[in-house]
């Protein structure tokens, strides 16, 4: 039977599974590529697992929006970390992870063929999204440090547009937007009458005194912002699939006949281990991110050799650093020598939507000191090596 056409055609493929790939091809690879902690969710989260296991009416489906224990949990820390207060305004919906909470939000709020502004380089996931759901990526230019272009984002607005998306600290530059910034894109949004959507996934990886901000915490934005939080990257829960929105009350319908549609409910057993993690003293975020903190300076200091051959951003935030390397070459073709040749594995910023020369995204959340010492070692050697040649 001859291969069927779909809308599926226009998505671009992700990435990290291709990646994966070579890297399973060249064994011994150290991976500087998937954006994951290198730490376990704390204790209290599988401490949380019999209380689960001892009621048999947990084995049946659950509220489609999470447990009520788990929403007044996140409400606490919404109201006490992010200074939003969850009212008659707004609400919490948990999914299975933030990717998902940003497909609900695309389904519920487009028709296909409107236009949702992201910012390059964007999030890969998030330009599929708005690809599958038939709606058009409109793409603004972030500046050369890669921070917010205001004036660019308004500029770009049209009748179809229905949200501009942010996301800080970012995927894939680790770069933190300022206060005044993200104020600035949220006044935007509200003028026009259209949806601010705020990525929020590596909210307390930030380095150096930078504050994270969230959108929702300024005044009057409850009505038009959406908030998308994860448990993936702070509390390592990769792998249990649990995010959650805060979104305006008028959405609340339309959201869960997505989810309920897509999911029906999240993982309740996750949604208990989620209740345990997020009862964790302060000092295990404290000291796992003041362990990537440290990694951080080993790449940061590392990475200062390759000054003549790429343009380093700084970045106050999440676990990346983006690359721009000072070659004609392919972005892909050279993420492949680098694996293929010197065993170490990088993202190509091609897949964040950066074609107009050659990027690489670094991830070192996932490697401690000794194991990123090795990998960045093995970079800088390989771009000297194949840049130079």
């Amino acid at each position: 039977m001859e291969s069927l056409t779909s809308r599926m055609q226009a998505v671009q493929s992700p990435i990290i599974p291709v990646v994966g790939e070579l890297i399973k091809n060249s064994p011994g690879t150290i991976s500087l590529g998937q954006g994951v902690v290198y730490y376990n969710p704390p204790p209290e989260a599988i401490e949380f697992l019999p209380k689960f296991l001892a009621e048999p009416a947990n084995n049946l489906y659950k509220s489609v929006e999470g447990i009520p224990p788990l929403l007044t949990a996140l409400a606490e820390k919404l109201q006490a970390f992010n200074g939003i207060e969850i009212n008659g305004e707004n609400c919490i919906v948990v999914t299975a992870g933030s990717n998902m909470g940003f497909m609900n939000a695309i389904l519920a709020i487009t028709n296909p063929g409107d236009e949702i502004i992201l910012n390059t380089p964007y999030y890969f996931n998030h330009e599929m999204a708005i690809a599958m759901a038939g709606c058009r990526a409109v793409l603004v230019a972030t500046d050369e440090n890669y921070q917010l272009r205001p004036e660019a984002i308004a500029q770009a607005i049209t009748p179809k547009t229905r949200a501009v998306v942010t996301i800080s600290p970012n995927n894939p530059t680790g770069v933190v937007y300022s206060k005044a910034a993200l104020h600035q894109v949220n006044q935007i949004c509200g003028d026009h009458g259209i949806y601010h959507i705020s990525d929020e996934a590596y909210e307390y990886f930030t380095y150096n005194g930078v504050k994270h901000v969230s959108p929702a915490a300024f005044e009057s934005s409850s009505e038009y912002t959406i908030s998308l939080f994860s448990l993936s990257k702070a509390y390592g829960f990769a792998s249990w699939r649990i995010g959650y929105m805060v979104i305006p009350k008028h959405l609340f319908v339309a959201i869960k006949k997505v989810q309920d549609t897509i999911l029906i409910c999240p993982p309740v057993i996750s949604q208990y281990a989620a209740l345990g993690a997020l009862q964790a003293k302060a000092e295990y975020l404290k000291s796992n991110i003041g362990a990537i903190a440290q990694v951080r300076q080993v790449v940061l200091d590392s990475l200062k050799r390759l000054q003549d051959l790429c343009s380093i951003t700084p970045a106050n935030g999440a676990f990346y650093f983006f690359l721009k390397v000072n070659t004609q070459m392919d972005a892909f073709e050279l993420v492949k020598r680098l694996i293929q040749e010197h065993q170490v594995a990088v993202i190509p910023g091609i897949t964040f939507g950066m074609d107009d020369g050659c990027y690489l995204r670094i991830a070192y959340g996932a490697l401690q000191k000794e194991t990123v010492k090795e990998g960045i070692e093995r970079l800088v050697q390989g771009l000297e090596t194949i840049v130079r040649s």
